[in-house]
């Protein structure tokens, strides 16, 4: 008995398949943005119970009303510094385990070269751009910190969705866009950082997590 022939169109797309699996980063977990996400509006959580704000009501700019008063053993700065911090831990390991679980599941590589290449593209921008918001802190352009942390975040991500899955660049578009906005507002800096890194990472992974993940 002869077999079937297969369909043509079913073999290119397995080849097609097979070319964005060894060429993309494409075990990127949905959970890992929502993990983010939820870190992301703890750690903005935490800066405005530091300076006894509420999220758009009030008038000044957010950090002056702690600047000059150091609260629970902490200048702002060093504050801000480790929220920022634990923020960033928090959410790389988590995204290292979702991703890592999700990879497995899928027989795929956790490190591979499509997984270097992210990093390496996504690490460019978020390197320099960490480095110059130091700068903004040492000179007391601290306004302008969150502004430009999404501004460069945004630039990483569009930049490392060339090896990865492409709807990761309009999440990048979107965070550029909100710290271009937030560059005109900013009294309003923490809001636009909290809607950026979390709200955003939490759609953005919740729309992956049902069209790739279930």
């Amino acid at each position: 008995m002869k077999s079937r022939p297969e369909d043509p169109r079913q073999t290119l797309q397995d080849i097609r398949n097979l070319m964005e699996r060894s060429s993309r980063f494409i075990s990127l977990s949905g959970l890992s943005g929502i993990s983010a996400g939820i870190f992301a509006l703890m750690g903005a959580a935490m800066i405005y119970l530091y300076c006894g704000l509420t999220p758009f009501v009030h008038k000044y700019i957010y950090y002056q009303a702690a600047i000059d008063q150091p609260k629970w053993g902490f200048t702002f700065y060093s504050f801000l510094l480790l929220v920022g911090t634990v923020t960033l831990i928090g959410a790389f390991l988590s995204a290292w385990l979702f991703t890592s679980r999700k990879a497995k599941k899928e027989g795929q590589a956790i490190w591979d070269k499509p997984t270097r290449l992210t990093l390496m593209n996504l690490a460019i921008p978020l390197v320099t751009g960490g480095i110059f918001c130091l700068g903004l802190m040492q000179y007391g352009n601290i306004g302008f910190v969150a502004p430009a942390t999404l501004i460069f975040y945004g630039l990483a991500l569009v930049n490392a969705s060339h090896f990865t899955l492409r709807d990761v660049r309009w999440l990048g578009l979107s965070e550029i866009i909100l710290g271009l906005i937030a560059i005109f507002n900013v009294g309003f800096g923490l809001e636009f950082w909290a809607l950026g890194f979390g709200v955003l990472h939490i759609v953005y992974g919740t729309m992956m997590y049902h069209k790739y993940e279930r």
